[in-house]
């Protein structure tokens, strides 16, 4: 399988594709007015398990230098525009990504 991602700014969510078809939906927070997420594509380039500070228990970093998909320590962050421009997920939701995703998978953020 190879599965891509796709990042909906406008609605909060990430969603995992095999193909045309959505495997999984997850709720994110996005960056915030002054920090905003990049829109374009990106690929997975490296994974990090327990990263420290606010990233939760996984950074998965992308080709957009200092730019990640990441957990967090601030779930109430989750379903709003509060980060730095990162994406970031509900702790549980990152790991089963990541254990869905190898790196090289394609990323595309959209408005």
């Amino acid at each position: 399988m190879a599965y891509r991602i796709i990042v909906d700014l406008s609605d909060h969510q990430l969603h995992l594709l095999d193909g045309s078809r959505v495997v999984k939906s997850y709720p994110v927070g996005v960056g915030k007015m002054l920090t905003r997420t990049p829109t374009g594509d990106y690929r997975i380039i490296n994974k990090q398990f327990h990263p420290g500070g606010p990233f939760g228990v996984l950074w998965m970093g992308l080709s957009k230098p200092h730019y990640g998909i990441h957990g967090t320590n601030d779930p109430s962050s989750i379903g709003r525009n509060v980060s730095h421009g990162c994406i970031r997920m509900y702790n549980q939701d990152v790991l089963d990504l990541s254990r869905r995703v190898p790196i090289g998978t394609r990323v595309t953020i959209r408005p």
